[in-house]
C-alpha cells in the first residue's frame, strides 16, 4: 500500500503536468489564447513602466527635499580656506555614509557639496564615477540635475552665468542637453 503523502504528491505533479500540457496546446493552437496572453503581457509592461516612473518621480522629490533641507541647515562655505577643509570633510563623511545601506541620499549630498566647492567639477565627477558606489554616483548626478552648483553652471553656461551664485539661476533646457 502506498503511503498518503506520496499519493498526494503524485496527484499534484500529474495535475501540474496536465495544466502545462493544456497551456502549451492552447498557446500553440488558439489564436484567441495568444491574443489574450499578448494583451496581458502589454498591460503588465505598461503597469510596470508606470510604477517605475512614479518611483523615479518620488525619489527625485525626496532628493530635492533632502538637498534643500541640508543646504538650509549647512550652507556651502564661500571662503577659500574654508572650502578646502570643507571639501575633505564632506568627502570623508560621504565615504562613511556611502558604506551604510540606508544612508545613500545623505552620502550623495555630501559628495554633491564637496563637488560644489571643488574648483574643477568635471575632474571630481570622473573620480566619483570610479570610486563611489554606483547608486550613490547616480544620486549625485541627479542632485546636479536638480540644482547645479555654481561651479557646474559656470562650465555649462560659460560667461553668462559667471556672476551667478548657487541657487540663483535655474538651468535651462539648453544647459541640460
Amino acid at each position: 500500500m502506498m503511503n498518503k503523502p506520496l499519493t498526494i504528491t503524485a496527484i499534484a505533479a500529474t495535475a501540474l503536468v496536465g495544466y502545462a500540457i493544456y497551456f502549451d496546446f492552447n498557446r500553440r493552437n488558439s489564436p484567441q489564447f495568444r491574443k489574450s496572453l499578448k494583451k496581458k503581457s502589454i498591460k503588465h509592461e505598461k503597469l510596470a513602466a508606470k510604477e517605475q516612473e512614479q518611483s523615479k518621480k518620488s525619489k527625485l522629490d525626496d532628493i530635492k527635499k533632502a538637498l534643500a533641507q541640508d543646504l538650509a541647515e549647512n550652507p556651502i562655505p564661500t571662503d577659500l580656506a574654508e572650502k578646502e577643509s570643507f571639501f575633505m570633510q564632506q568627502v570623508a563623511l560621504g565615504e562613511q555614509l556611502g558604506a551604510l545601506p540606508n544612508k545613500k541620499i545623505e552620502a550623495a549630498i555630501c559628495f554633491y557639496k564637496a563637488l560644489a566647492v571643488y574648483p574643477n567639477p568635471t575632474d571630481i565627477l570622473g573620480i566619483y564615477q570610479r570610486s563611489v558606489p554606483e547608486e550613490v554616483y547616480e544620486l549625485v548626478v541627479m542632485l546636479i540635475a536638480v540644482q547645479p552648483p555654481a561651479s557646474v553652471t559656470n562650465i555649462l553656461g560659460g560667461a553668462s552665468t559667471a556672476g551667478a551664485t548657487e541657487g540663483e539661476k535655474k538651468p535651462t533646457a539648453e544647459d541640460l542637453d
